[in-house]
């Protein structure tokens, strides 16, 4: 399974989908996107971003070309209070996409991901203080890509994606003792191309694919107990009418948290999506929003900061994407914001 037979495959099946895709109407749900500055990188998909001194980075990822520079191991940090992005230190690694990146203690890990020949297994670590970047101890899973990670409690976590299977092993990280310990998995679906969210010390993965088809089950990790629990599914297969109009399976989507609840947005399903959906933790309910304002795509990247969440990056059928999108889930829509 190459990456790149399968952008090229999704390209002309988004191509002759993309022109069908029903509108969305906007009359009945809140939210607000708000255009601002472009990553001043070049546009890229399958990127990886994190979060260090709540200032965003953007890094690696693949530009749309067929040359051999394609691939990329550059670094941005997002400042939101001045809204504008500086580079940093490029990633010594090869240039990779469908990476993964988390923090841990301050410092930000990123590894895995494909460099348009082999899967991927080496870690990185990027102390912003100094700006530098030091290998670490290899991922002790198999080479992989589209896998999720997260952190907690400055723990990393490496989850699912694909080695030439689909996948859902899980990995724990110490920063401290640069050394990785498989962990019991969650008990859903193998999956590729998911998501991963984090709320008061607690993990959450849902979404991705298995084997071609959407996956619909959401899955949260408490570290304290090593326990997951299965959350309500995500899509439409209840009695009661809560989830009468869920549309959130997906694939290579984006989650951010902003205050007490979770945002998935884009992604593909069939078609390259822009709907987003607002999850209540306290509920474990799923509330429409205002779509994403920005052209549909698939492989962008999100970030929380104290500002709000963050989306950018991505690709279409057509084109990729260097755009940044702030938003606003209690604000009403205003057009001339993007």
């Amino acid at each position: 399974m190459n990456p790149i037979k399968t952008l090229l495959f999704s390209a002309l099946i988004f191509s002759s989908l993309i022109s069908c895709k029903k509108t969305t109407t906007t009359a009945d749900v809140t939210g607000n996107w708000v255009r601002k500055s472009d990553l001043d990188g070049v546009v890229r998909s399958e990127a990886v971003s994190f979060v260090l001194n709540d200032k965003g980075y953007v890094s690696t990822g693949y530009d749309g070309t067929s040359s051999g520079t394609s691939r990329l191991n550059d670094l941005w940090q997002y400042d939101a209070a001045n809204n504008f992005w500086i580079q940093k230190a490029d990633m010594p690694g090869v240039p990779r996409n469908s990476a993964i990146a988390f923090t841990s203690a301050g410092k930000a890990y990123v590894g895995t991901g494909y460099d348009g020949v082999d899967k991927l297994k080496d870690m990185w670590e990027y102390t912003p203080s100094t700006n530098t970047w030091e290998r670490k101890k290899d991922f002790s899973g198999t080479a992989r890509y589209d896998a999720v990670a997260f952190a907690i409690l400055d723990t990393g976590y490496i989850a699912t994606g694909f080695d030439g299977n689909y996948l859902k092993d899980f990995w724990q990280y110490n920063s401290i003792t640069d050394t990785w310990t498989q962990k019991v998995g969650f008990g859903g679906s193998k999956r590729t191309a998911a998501v991963s969210f984090v709320y008061n010390n607690k993990a959450y993965i849902c979404t991705g694919t298995n084997n071609g088809t959407t996956v619909n089950d959401l899955w949260q990790y408490d570290p304290l107990t090593s326990a997951w629990t299965e959350k309500r599914k995500i899509s439409n297969v209840s009695a009661d009418s809560y989830d009468d109009d869920y549309s959130i399976v997906r694939s290579n989507a984006v989650a951010f948290i902003i205050d007490n609840k979770a945002y998935i947005t884009t992604g593909e399903n069939g078609s390259l999506l822009t709907t987003t959906w607002e999850y209540d933790f306290a509920s474990d309910v799923w509330t429409k929003k205002l779509s994403f304002q920005g052209s549909a795509r698939t492989g962008a990247v999100a970030f929380s900061l104290t500002a709000g969440g963050f989306v950018t990056t991505g690709r279409s059928s057509t084109y990729s994407f260097d755009d940044l999108r702030q938003f606003f889930p209690t604000q009403s829509e205003n057009d001339n914001d993007d």
